[in-house]
């Protein structure tokens, strides 16, 4: 199915508003991205969904968004400079994507230098958008960006024993890779070498989650993902995901969702709410929750709120540059 959000083209890195992303006329529906992308809010307050959890927002707030999830923001759409990228641009370099938090509130020091290197790249990449040795400019200054985050202090979850990491990795990967054609962990194990017991193991190390909720956790977030931002059927988006079914489908998407698929779809048809007052302040800074990989959609009743919010610190506004032209088949 086509992803949205504008052709990925022959431009590895650019940059551009958070209006910009916008699918229609105010934010109508989520949006399935085709990039990463970094966004930086730099006026307005409001709460952004991503992959269907609220996340609250103002300026210094920055999100960490993967190809594949979904993006929804308030009406009238807060202000952003969006740094986004084709998975080309960090080729050979040594950047852990996994590591930079999908939500951050900078403050100090730490929003003074992102804030800096953001607006230094989305200068560079206007002024030398036409210039093809440029390009290894834009990709080391995006792996610098990329690599300051993950050193910002704070956020980072207890680690898994080492073992138990290192197999649910595998396990995640495969599932990326497997998910729309099976559902059976068995199927999992014997591609991976290893017993249901020890995935499930390690999953439970990592998630707290048995490997068959990770997996059909997955399923559903996808389904979710394809029935908010797009106008397939729900039953073809149910035979992309393994379902022969339309019934069976059904039945699955409300026991993990907690709605019927047409029911989910419709709630999203209709825009965020704007804000225009801040958030209440939280006692301490925190990076938020992964909104990627094996997570209940944010339609589930027991999907856990948005990321603390920390106390204001002193936020610089990027200024634009003056001198710049404009998964085996299964019931």
């Amino acid at each position: 199915m086509p992803y949205l959000g504008g052709p990925a083209g022959d431009v590895a890195i650019d940059t551009l508003s958070l209006r910009d992303l916008a699918p229609g006329p105010g934010w109508h529906r989520p949006l399935l991205l085709d990039r990463d992308l970094l966004a930086l809010v730099t006026g307005g307050h409001g709460t952004v969904e991503l992959d269907f959890r609220p996340l609250r927002c103002r300026p210094g707030t920055l999100l960490r968004v993967r190809a594949g999830q979904v993006l929804r923001c308030p009406v009238p759409p807060l202000d952003a400079t969006v740094v986004r990228w084709a998975p080309a641009a960090l080729h050979g370099l040594d950047v852990d994507l996994d590591a930079v938090a999908p939500w951050r509130q900078l403050a100090g020091e730490d929003a003074d230098a992102v804030i800096s290197e953001v607006t230094q790249l989305a200068v560079d990449c206007q002024r030398h958008r036409d210039v093809p040795a440029a390009q290894g400019l834009l990709r080391h200054q995006l792996a610098v960006l990329l690599l300051r985050l993950t050193l910002l202090p704070g956020g980072a979850p207890p680690a898994a024993p080492r073992a138990e990491a290192a197999t649910f990795d595998r396990f995640r990967r495969e599932v990326e890779r497997g998910y729309p054609h099976t559902r059976r962990v068995e199927d999992y194990a014997a591609r991976l070498g290893c017993s249901v017991r020890t995935l499930t193991r390690a999953c439970l190390a990592v998630t707290g989650r048995s490997a068959k909720q990770v997996v059909d956790e997955r399923v559903a977030l996808q389904a979710s993902r394809l029935l908010a931002a797009s106008d397939e059927p729900i039953a073809r988006i149910g035979r992309s995901l393994g379902f022969t079914e339309p019934t069976n489908f059904g039945r699955f998407f409300t026991r993990e969702v907690g709605a019927s698929p047409g029911a989910f779809r419709a709630a999203r048809e209709q825009p965020l709410p704007g804000s225009g007052r801040p958030p209440a302040a939280q006692p301490s800074p925190g990076s938020g929750q992964p909104a990627d990989g094996p997570t209940a959609p944010g339609g589930r009743p027991t999907a856990p709120p948005g990321p603390p919010q920390p106390p204001n610190g002193r936020v610089v506004r990027p200024r634009p540059p003056a001198d710049v032209d404009g998964a085996s088949r299964q019931a």
